[in-house]
C-alpha cells in the first residue's frame, strides 16, 4: 500500500496501544513503526535493479520481522526514553516524522499533479516554524516530560504497527513475502489497489480529529476507533467486491466458452470499483476490464505471449526472477525502437487490451546481451509515461463510472 495509507495505519495502531499514556507520541511513533518495513526501498542504493526488485516486500515484511524487529525497536525506544539525551530523542522522532510527511506530500503531488512544486514550498515553512514554536515552548522552557510507557507497551506499538503494515500489503497485488526467510512465496490477495483514496482519506481525517484532543478526551478513542473501523470495514468490503468481480469473470468466460488455465483479477489503481483481469489459456493470455457499474457484458481482447521473443525462457537468471516475480503471468513485446519489454499482466493495461507497449501498467525493460548471457535488466516502470499520464489516467477514471449500451453504441458508430 502507499506510504500516507500505512503512515495513517501505524498511527491508529500506535494511538491504540499507547495513546491514552502518552498522547501525540503514540501516533508519531506508531507513524514511524509504519513506514519502517518500506525502508528495504533504500535496497536501490547497494543492489542492483533486479535485485532490488526481489527484495522489496522481503524479510523486512515477514513474520518474523514482525516479532524480532518488534522487540528490538521495543528495547531500544525504551531505553532511549530512560536515557539523559530522551529531549534530543524526541525532537529527532518529530523531524523524522516531518520529512517523512514531506515526501508523502511530495509523492501525493506528483501523482495527482505532476511537476507541481508549490504544496511541498508551503509545507517546508509551516512545519518549520510549528516546529521552532513546538520545541521552544516544550524543550526549551523545560516543559517536556519523558512519555509514561514501559517496555511492553513499547514493543506491543512496534509489533502492531510492523504487523498491520505488512497485512495490509498483503491486500495488494504486488506481493508480500510473509514468511520470509523460510519461503520466498508471495503472498498477494489482490483486493486492493496499491493506493485507494477512498481508504486513506476518512481514515486520515478520523486520525487528525482524534489527535486533536486530549489523550483523557474520550472523543480521542473513539474518533481513533472509528478510523480503525473504516479501515477494517472497506478492506471487508474489497474481499467482497473481489468475490464478486471474480464470479462475474468466471461467468462471462464460461458463456462465451473460453477455454483457459486460470485467471486473476486486480483493482485499478485509485479505486475499487474498475477492476483488470488476465485470463491465461495455455498458448496466450486474454485481457478485459469490468466496472462495478457496466452495464454491459465483458468483452476479452487476445494478447500474445511474446515468449518466442525471448531465449533461454526456463534457464535465463533474469527471466527465473521475472516469471517468479509476476507469477507467470507475464508477456513480451517489442516496442518502437526495437528495445525488448517484459510485462507483467496481473497489473492489467490502461485500456483493458493491450493496445501498444505503454498501456501496460507495470512492464519491464530488457536488454538482450545474446543468447550465451543473461538478460541484462534495466528498470522497472509502473503506470503511464510522463507524456500521457494526464489523459490515459482522465480515461481510466472514466471507465470506472461504468459503460452503457449507449456507450458502447457510439463508440461503434
Amino acid at each position: 500500500m502507499d506510504s500516507l495509507s500505512q503512515i495513517v495505519l501505524g498511527a491508529a495502531v500506535g494511538e491504540a496501544v499507547l495513546g491514552r499514556r502518552i498522547g501525540n507520541r503514540a501516533m508519531v511513533w506508531g507513524a514511524v513503526a509504519g513506514t519502517l518495513p518500506d525502508m528495504d526501498v533504500l535496497g536501490k542504493y547497494f543492489l542492483s535493479e533486479l535485485d532490488n526488485l526481489a527484495f522489496h516486500r522481503g524479510i523486512s515484511h515477514s513474520l518474523l520481522f514482525c516479532v524480532l524487529g518488534a522487540l528490538a525497536l521495543g528495547w531500544m525506544t525504551h531505553r532511549l526514553y530512560q536515557s539523559p539525551h530522551h529531549a534530543k530523542v524526541a525532537i529527532g522522532t518529530k523531524v523524522l516524522a516531518a520529512v517523512v510527511i514531506g515526501f508523502v506530500l511530495n509523492f501525493l503531488t506528483q501523482i495527482f499533479a505532476p511537476g507541481t512544486w508549490w504544496p511541498i514550498a508551503v509545507y517546508i515553512p509551516l512545519v518549520g516554524a510549528w516546529g521552532g514554536r513546538h520545541a521552544q515552548k516544550r524543550y526549551f522552557k523545560g516543559r517536556w516530560e519523558a512519555p509514561n510507557a514501559d517496555l511492553k507497551g513499547w514493543v506491543l506499538l512496534f509489533f502492531g504497527g510492523f504487523l498491520t503494515h505488512t497485512l495490509l500489503d498483503c491486500f495488494t497485488t504486488y506481493g508480500t513475502q510473509l514468511f520470509a526467510p523460510f519461503s520466498d512465496q508471495r503472498v498477494a490477495w489482490g483486493t486492493v489497489a496499491v493506493a485507494d483514496p477512498l481508504y486513506t482519506l476518512p481514515f486520515l481525517l478520523c486520525l487528525l480529529v482524534a489527535a486533536r484532543c486530549s489523550r483523557e478526551d474520550p472523543r480521542r478513542r473513539v474518533w481513533n476507533a472509528v478510523g480503525l473501523g473504516w479501515s477494517c470495514l472497506y478492506l471487508a468490503l474489497t474481499v467482497v467486491n473481489h468475490q464478486r468481480v471474480q464470479r462475474t469473470f468466471s461467468e462471462a468466460l464460461e458463456a462465451q466458452g473460453s477455454a483457459h488455465v486460470d485467471f486473476m483479477i486486480t483493482p485499478t489503481i485509485f479505486n475499487n470499483l474498475l477492476w483488470n483481469a488476465v485470463v491465461d489459456t495455455g498458448d496466450g493470455f486474454l485481457l478485459a476490464q469490468h466496472s462495478i457499474l457496466d452495464e454491459v457484458p465483458i468483452s476479452f481482447h487476445p494478447v500474445a505471449q511474446g515468449h518466442e521473443l525471448l531465449h533461454n525462457l526456463d534457464t535465463d537468471e533474469t527471466l527465473q526472477v521475472l516469471r517468479w516475480f509476476s507469477a507467470g503471468y507475464f508477456n513480451a513485446v517489442r516496442r518502437d525502437d526495437g528495445s525488448l519489454q517484459l510485462n507483467d499482466l496481473r497489473f492489467g493495461t490502461f485500456s483493458g487490451r493491450g493496445e501498444d507497449a505503454d498501456d501496460y501498467i507495470f512492464r519491464f525493460k530488457l536488454t538482450d546481451r545474446g543468447p550465451d548471457q543473461a538478460y541484462g535488466f534495466e528498470r522497472a516502470q509502473g503506470g503511464p509515461p510522463d507524456d500521457k499520464a494526464e489523459d490515459m489516467m482522465m480515461d481510466l477514471f472514466e471507465r470506472a463510472c461504468g459503460l452503457s449500451f449507449e456507450d458502447v453504441k457510439g463508440a461503434a458508430n
